[in-house]
């Protein structure tokens, strides 16, 4: 029989870490007497991140008497005591290899349901003082689990643990975690997780992800990251690639159109993706690394982009100034996860200004392959002068036969007829498409300003159109995920400013940020450097385990150290637990 050995509780508290001040509730500390366990956590406890633990799914974390003596030997630790595994239940019994997904339990006046393995998080290891925690929890199969609470009551130190149902499936605790956190991920053990019903939402979305994948060795793990559903890359690195033409868009907007110098036509990129140039203003000086989205037609021998000259773009100012036909360029593969998904549903292509860029290879695509669907393409821009693309985006909608445009003007010309060249003054803006009658079952497609897209995309659900079917492209860097981590004023990407510093080791670029600079072994892994100099990053676990920084890794290779538990995409790299070995361009 198994036993209720210590209740543990604690509120979120701010930590000092690493420079840095995070908010968790992962100290727990252990109570005596009854304490109330209530739909979403037990009296006196707390989660700092809602977005990884605490909810109806993950209410109470369980972890077993038997774990903590195992690590004991394995860490050669004699401080571990109740709670030091952010846990709320202590139990003696109820191993991992036992206890089965969907099994429920009475604990004194309470029951409970088994809903999913603990979530791999980098503050097990700071509560520990061992950062490899996280990896360690998922390799030596060794998670623990929640629980969420059936029936609300009173347990206390000492009651008896008495199993009431068997989950459907009997899919073990460590079988799941190893399921999506380890290689393999066989299709039949997918299935039946799926058909597991008490198994989270969560969970159950990323079992589905990896079905989707299942068979593709190159996918990397798609139920932990959107990055591993970008298609390998068509080449390694960088190749030539020959300026055959140059087509102005509008006084700001050109085009270039990029061949093979053999002559011979271009692996297709698909609609939405981006090309990564990488040009050299001043010969001795750090290359310039920028991504571009594919404007033309999907499929064509040739790629196009259309580039933006800013008022002071080191890349838009030379290649306006310096760049002409016949140039060679350096260029890297079409990649990217902003990709036109196949279907039968509406879809939704809404920008602004050059924005426009990857939602017109979007159009280009359904046009060229007579699309049924209803298409609608949405667009905000100063005037007739300004919009990019205006013709062409005319002559392709009238090639669909169920197309919708609606365009906006801030700043309309006398020339620009209302009801003919656009259809509401002002930016493009929730109130603006309120009206017109979207439909909520379409999948949108959003690029502009970050500002724009985040209105956009809560107006879009504000109209019924599920969260997961709109997908955004943003230019620069992407937002930072730092889980925890309590807010700071946010930075320009910089040189190192703080020890160990620049140091002689390989390249390291930061396409996104339009950062290079050189490595030092002092900062142990990538994520640490793009950490000195301020570049956005994404990471949760920070040992090769969650792949939330898995990241195209544009040009180079790296050596991992330690090894990632699950290997990330072809083409792609986990910063968290990588080093350069050769110079290397990251998309960050």
């Amino acid at each position: 029989m198994a036993t209720l050995i210590s209740v543990n509780v604690g509120t979120p508290k701010d930590v000092s870490w690493q420079g840095s001040t995070v908010h968790t509730g992962v100290w727990k500390q252990s109570v005596h007497g009854p304490r109330m366990v209530r739909r979403l956590n037990i009296d006196g406890d707390g989660q700092g991140d809602l977005n990884g633990h605490g909810g109806e799914q993950r209410a109470v974390l369980v972890y077993q008497l038997e774990s903590y003596e195992y690590w004991r030997q394995e860490l050669r630790r004699d401080d571990l005591t109740h709670g030091n595994f952010g846990e709320n239940l202590t139990v003696e019994g109820m191993s991992d290899a036992e206890v089965c997904i969907g099994d429920r339990y009475r604990i004194g006046d309470a029951t409970f349901e088994v809903t999913q393995p603990r979530v791999t998080c980098y503050r097990v290891g700071m509560r520990l003082r061992e950062p490899r925690m996280a990896a360690l929890l998922v390799a030596h199969r060794r998670p623990g689990f929640y629980m969420r609470v059936l029936t609300e009551g009173e347990i206390e130190a000492g009651d008896e643990i008495v199993k009431i149902a068997d989950g459907p499936e009997k899919m073990t605790v460590a079988d799941m975690d190893g399921l999506l956190y380890l290689p393999g991920h066989p299709r039949a053990e997918l299935m039946r997780g799926l058909r597991i019903p008490a198994l989270s939402p969560g969970w159950k979305s990323s079992l589905q992800a990896l079905l989707d994948g299942a068979g593709d060795p190159a996918a990397g793990n798609r139920g932990l990251t959107g990055a591993a559903t970008s298609p390998p890359p068509a080449w390694p690195g960088f190749r030539p690639l020959k300026v055959a033409r140059i087509e102005p868009e509008t006084s700001t907007i050109f085009s270039l159109v990029l061949t093979s110098p053999d002559g011979d036509p271009l692996p297709p990129g698909r609609p939405g993706q981006f090309i990564t140039l990488r040009l050299r203003p001043a010969p001795d000086g750090p290359p310039l690394i920028r991504t571009y989205s594919l404007s033309g037609q999907p499929g064509a021998p040739e790629y196009r982009i259309s580039v933006k000259q800013e008022p002071h773009g080191a890349a838009s100012g030379h290649l306006r100034r310096n760049v002409r036909e016949g140039h060679l360029l350096d260029v890297g593969a079409p990649r990217g996860t902003f990709i036109l998904a196949e279907g039968g549903n509406p879809v939704l292509l809404v920008s602004a200004g050059v924005g426009a860029t990857p939602v017109l290879a979007m159009l280009h695509a359904l046009a060229e392959a007579g699309s049924q669907r209803q298409v609608w393409w949405l667009h905000g821009a100063r005037n007739s002068v300004s919009q990019p693309f205006r013709q062409e985006v005319r002559a392709l909608l009238e090639r669909l036969p169920s197309a919708h445009m609606h365009i906006a003007y801030s700043s309309p010309r006398a020339e620009d007829r209302f009801g003919v060249d656009y259809a509401a003054v002002g930016r493009l803006t929730a109130d603006q498409i309120s009206g017109i009658g979207l439909p909520a079952d379409a999948d949108a497609y959003l690029c502009g300003p970050v500002a724009f897209m985040d209105s956009l995309s809560e107006a879009l659900t504000g109209l019924g159109i599920a969260p997961e079917r709109i997908h955004t492209e943003v230019f620069g860097t992407l937002s930072a995920i730092r889980p925890g981590v309590t807010a700071v004023t946010p930075r320009a990407p910089h040189r190192p400013a703080r020890p160990p510093g620049p140091g002689t080791g390989p390249m390291v670029s930061f396409a996104r940020s339009g950062l290079s600079v050189p490595w030092d072994a002092g900062y142990h892994t990538l994520l640490e450097l793009a950490e000195a100099c301020d570049v956005p990053t994404r990471w949760s676990c920070r040992t090769g385990v969650c792949h939330t920084c898995e990241t195209a890794l544009l040009s180079g290779s790296v050596d991992y150290s330690p090894e990632p538990i699950d290997v990330p995409a072809e083409g792609n790299v986990l910063p968290c637990c990588s080093q350069p070995s050769t110079d290397s361009v990251l998309d960050l």
